[in-house]
């Protein structure tokens, strides 16, 4: 990107060396520096394209001798960008959320490029089809080129202004992670561990920053679960039937000490806190009944009215539906149900299905579930929804 000025050329390039490696390295075998074959082959097809294309001299002069020097080490590309970041990742997760583009443009190009998700996945993430993804993506990518936005960290008070994006991005990164929107697998523990990582960075880079804490407590939380996430076969295993025994004390302790470090900076608690505080209510209970559903509800309230959206709506109704009971909990799934947004949201059916089964609406909580299966494109979440079908019919006969 610093040497062409154009993220989707630069894509492009190096999906290119990538593929070069995967049909050269098995015969030739790994090199020592791996990074440097990589750029030097992206370096070279570059030049090709320039030839092709007849740019200007001086970019194919610049480009050419960097190929010309024998790359004998990684190159130093931490001394080149002059940052403080330290991480090559989250590096490029700053330049990518850059303030020309909307604030959707740079949370959904940065999943995109860097974070592993697909554009489905992305689109999943906003509630959006992935046709209007594919085209948020691509203009985001042509206004990125149309700027010739320099391929930079960004700086002093430029920081803070980019860190709510990167926030963004790390945040559904561990989503995809926690609950992958398709596949056959139930979650991709890679992504979450990433996505901590990334948090871990970050929150020693930003240490002043109360909703980067929160943000790394509430992913700590939740990443304790995984390991109870799934059964023996790679079944989902949801919350009220997981074994508590199997959840990681250590990352449940540092998600406290970082919730912690959250409210010594004094200040409102922000989306991401109010998160962690709701996931540190389940971490505390040793058993369902000991969950303070009611403390989740208000919660849930108070994030509702800093962070609207249909999905916190739908959370929230769920925790009504543990403290005060299922049928005060449909009351308010039913009035979601008209929501534009939750149209294709799989589990508005899921939910309504729980709530309709626990008070005993056999029929019509059957219905749900094989509404929600057909919505869904996970594997695994699919089969637990038919499976709940299923009960659901063996009850009503």
């Amino acid at each position: 990107m610093r040497m062409v000025r154009d993220v989707g050329l630069a894509e492009d390039l190096a999906h290119d060396a990538l593929v070069a490696a995967l049909e050269q390295w098995p015969e030739s075998g790994v090199p020592d520096n791996p990074g440097a074959w990589l750029m030097t082959a992206a370096k070279r097809r570059a030049i090709d394209l320039f030839r092709r294309r007849q740019l200007l001299e001086r970019k194919h002069e610049e480009l050419g001798r960097e190929v010309a020097e024998r790359e004998t080490a990684v190159p130093d590309f931490d001394s080149a960008l002059d940052d403080d970041i330290g991480d090559d990742l989250l590096r490029l997760v700053f330049i990518a959320c850059h303030p020309v583009l909307s604030r959707e443009g740079q949370v959904a190009l940065t999943l995109r490029l860097l974070g592993g998700l697909t554009t489905d996945e992305v689109a999943r993430a906003f509630l959006v089809p992935e046709p209007t993804m594919a085209q948020r993506i691509v203009r985001a990518k042509r206004t990125l080129a149309e700027k010739r936005v320099p391929y930079e960290v960004p700086r002093g008070d430029e920081l803070p202004v980019r860190l709510s994006a990167v926030l963004e991005v790390i945040y559904l990164i561990f989503n995809e992670g926690y609950a992958a929107t398709a596949g056959d697998d139930w979650i991709r523990p890679g992504l979450c561990e990433e996505a901590v990582r990334l948090g871990r960075v970050l929150a020693e880079l930003a240490p002043h920053e109360r909703e980067v804490h929160g943000l790394v407590a509430l992913m700590e939380i939740q990443a304790s679960r995984v390991k109870a996430r799934v059964g023996p076969a790679g079944e989902p295993v949801l919350l009220f039937d997981q074994n508590r025994a199997l959840w990681d004390q250590l990352l449940i302790r540092r998600g406290f000490a970082a919730i912690e470090r959250a409210h010594r900076l004094g200040g409102m608690p922000g989306p991401y806190l109010l998160q962690a505080e709701i996931a540190a209510c389940h971490a505390r209970a040793r058993t369902n009944e000991e969950t303070d559903w009611s403390r989740i509800v208000g919660l849930y309230g108070e994030l509702a009215a800093i962070a609207p959206s249909p999905v916190v709506e739908l959370n929230r109704a769920v925790a009504v539906g543990m403290a005060s009971g299922p049928a005060a909990g449909l009351e308010l799934i039913d009035r979601l149900a008209g929501n534009p947004m939750l149209r294709d949201y799989h589990l508005l059916p899921s939910v309504r299905g729980d709530l309709l089964f626990k008070l005993g609406r056999f029929a019509a909580a059957g219905k749900e579930f094989a509404r929600a299966a057909g919505m869904t494109r996970n594997t695994r979440e699919r089969d637990l929804l038919l499976e709940r079908e299923r009960e659901c019919t063996r009850r009503v006969e």
